[in-house]
């Protein structure tokens, strides 16, 4: 019985509550103006704080009756303005309430209003289309569609200190890629915008100084204007100090810190500038103390991480200021159980957002070790650091495992750090698991990582290599996105780096010939690049050169000749022609190549190239080619050098050498300029006199 009754009680109060919201609706169709304006009056003051009743008028379809009635020549000015008030009400409850006006095209409508002249009705438009532009679901390009839109808003700037305020801030919103940069700047937003900065009213100051953040982000021709601009006879980048001071809400210090690291950052403001190093950088590791809001501390963290990222000069200043590196640890401690927040509200806030400390955490860790090896043992050393970021891999907030596997890439690149710390924590394991199942953006930081595990001198090699990880960077070389490409195939160079025939020998199979030489004709170079320098550390050392070259001799020397004949740039020849010089010390492999006369061929124009560096690398396959098996090998080095003792060289092959000119060339190049060259050919050439 209760289940039938269940249904007719709620269909009773929902009719109760739609028949009640219905009258509102009702009202505004009827024939009496004045009665009109008076149930939009209404209408108002019973949508205030009351979102059921929004969502109501919504659904009865309010919003068409109300727009209507805004745009009409024949409504009152006061009727227009009631309608604008009450949109902007509605547009204050739920994402769902906004779609809802977005879909009855609210902005074109409140758009067209702008081109009235009355100031009120303007500002409640305005009002409104700020309400709507700041909310995450609302296109943001429907501000761009009319070209005349911005600038008749730049026009309206001058018109009051609401216009200031709603219309900065509806920029600040919808600023948005670096094309909406452009617009903004092309219609005057520095010179519109910048005298606002020293308005009376610490609202348009606030909506102004967030502008120039946006405007000036990741944009050089925006930047470089800035650092000109004066106002009131100061120069802007003083005004954005004088924003920073501590006697400022930290809201605006953080803002014209920001304004100040994107300026820097775009090239505009030097990094040993006294405003970055003296003024930014402090304010915003004074932003990272634990006295601040938690978005504050998460906001400096990761300013203070973007502005010193390329700069290790800052880094070094920054991780001994205020015990910086000590008081991130404090990020992951948040919000402890004596936890001095006394606001429920806030603490409840905080328990759900903590996870973004870490993250800002590790962010702001990885951009402090980037690049000084103190600062990187600092780091480690501090309290249970690697425990923490060995639990942030594994976190359920994909944002902060990419912020702990970027903060483990940063530390990969010491080589003690990558025998000492990595390898007590076994960080290898998490982080294989990482690379098991994620999005491409934490693939490819992981993989970087993991090409800096499987250096030789790295202890993690081993168990690595032993995890089965081949195949899973096989796999990632077949990759669409071409870092993944580069890093499955560097971390397999890596890994072939002095490495046994077996361990080769896998390598080989299961990336298998195929992929191989796909990834030889790759049209990313850094692919092409490190392919080759797999294809290098695969042939190194006399017997595996041999067993490669017997087994796949044909295809390696087809693709060696397509790289030598493409327009490919010079490291990458030289690196082509280092293999060939690989190829010419093994035993039998060098016979291969002596029966190849166009690659003999390819060989001897670079001999005789322009470009020292393609000389150099020929005149190595040609010295190594004039040795004879039986002599001790020749080592070859990183810069193809060989290195050893020789008796005298194949006579078969020095006669077809000689007989195709080689000798001649080598001849010639005993007088080139440069040292090197000069003394490989001569001892090139010992050779044929020995």
């Amino acid at each position: 019985m209760a289940c039938l009754l269940e249904a007719p009680l709620r269909i009773s109060v929902l009719s109760e509550v739609t028949a009640t919201s219905r009258h509102y609706v009702d009202r505004l169709f009827d024939p009496d103006p004045q009665k009109v304006l008076q149930g939009v009056i209404d209408m108002k003051n019973a949508v205030i704080g009351n979102n059921k009743q929004k969502a109501n008028l919504i659904v009865l379809g309010a919003v068409p009756r109300l727009l209507y009635l805004l745009q009409q020549s024949s409504s009152s000015l006061e009727l227009r303005t009631e309608c604008a008030v009450v949109l902007g009400s509605l547009a204050m409850g739920t994402e769902n309430n906004i779609k809802s006006l977005v879909d009855c095209h609210i902005i074109p409508a409140l758009l067209q209003g702008l081109l009235c002249p009355d100031l009120i009705f303007i500002e409640a438009c305005l009002r409104c289309l700020r309400t709507v532009f700041i909310s995450p679901v609302t296109p943001v390009q429907l501000l761009y569609t009319d070209p005349t839109v911005i600038p008749h808003l730049m026009s309206l700037l001058s018109r009051s200190q609401r216009t200031q305020e709603y219309i900065t801030q509806i920029f600040s919103h919808c600023c948005k890629t670096p094309e909406h940069q452009t617009v903004l700047f092309n219609h005057g937003a520095i010179q519109n915008i910048a005298p606002l900065l020293i308005s009376p009213s610490y609202k348009v100051r606030m909506q102004a100084l967030k502008c120039f953040s946006v405007l000036a982000y990741e944009n050089t021709q925006v930047s470089m204007t800035l650092v000109n601009v004066l106002v009131d006879g100061e120069l802007l980048s003083q005004v954005f100090v004088r924003m920073m001071q501590r006697d400022q809400p930290i809201e605006m210090q953080l803002t014209a810190a920001k304004c100040l690291t994107y300026m820097c950052r775009a090239g505009a403001i030097r990094t040993d500038d006294s405003c970055v190093v003296l003024k930014t950088l402090p304010c915003l590791v004074r932003m990272c103390s634990k006295e601040h809001l938690l978005e504050e501390r998460v906001e400096g963290a990761e300013t203070l991480a973007y502005l010193m990222e390329p700069d290790v000069e800052l880094q070094r200043i920054a991780s001994t200021t205020d015990h910086l590196v000590a008081m991130l640890a404090d990020y992951f401690k948040y919000p402890s159980s004596v936890s001095a927040i006394t606001d429920i509200k806030r603490l409840d806030h905080d328990l759900k957002h903590a996870h973004e400390l870490r993250q800002a955490a590790f962010k702001l860790y990885a951009s402090l070790g980037s690049n000084d090896e103190d600062i990187r043992k600092k780091i480690t050393e501090t309290e249970n650091m690697m425990d923490r970021i060995v639990s942030g891999l594994s976190e359920s907030s994909i944002k902060v495992r990419l912020a702990a596997v970027r903060c483990l890439h940063s530390l990969s690149r010491s080589v003690q750090q990558l025998r000492t710390s990595f390898h007590d924590h076994a960080v290898w394991k998490p982080l294989m698991k990482l690379l098991q199942n994620a999005p491409d953006e934490v693939l490819v930081m992981a993989s970087s990582t993991l090409c800096n595990l499987l250096l030789e001198f790295s202890p993690s090699k081993e168990p690595i290599l032993e995890s089965g990880v081949i195949e899973l960077l096989c796999t990632l070389t077949q990759s669409d996105s071409p870092a993944l490409r580069v890093n499955g195939i560097w971390a397999l160079m890596n890994m072939a780096f002095q490495a046994d025939q077996k361990v080769k020998v896998e390598i080989v199979r299961c990336l298998g010939t195929e992929q191989l030489f796909r990834l030889l004709s790759d049209p990313d170079s850094n692919v092409l690049m490190k392919t080759l320098g797999l294809l290098r550390n695969l042939l190194s050392t006399r017997p595996h050169i041999d067993q490669i070259m017997s087994s796949h001799g044909k295809q390696i020397l087809q693709a060696v000749t397509l790289i030598l004949e493409a327009e490919h740039s010079v490291e990458v020849k030289e690196q082509t022609l280092c293999i060939l010089a690989n190829i010419a010390d093994g035993n039998t492999a060098k016979e291969i190549l002596m029966t190849n006369d166009d690659i003999l061929q390819k060989i001897k124009y670079y001999m005789g190239h322009s470009n020292v560096k393609l000389q150099l690398a020929a005149t190595f396959c040609i010295s190594n080619l004039i040795w004879n098996e039986e002599d001790v090998q020749a080592v070859v080095s990183s810069d193809c050098s060989p290195k050893g003792q020789h008796s005298s060289g194949s006579q078969e092959r020095q006669d077809k050498l000689r007989e195709m000119g080689f000798v001649d060339i080598l001849h010639k190049l005993t007088q080139a300029s440069d040292p090197n060259l000069c003394d490989r050919a001569k001892t090139a050439m010992q050779q044929y006199l020995a």
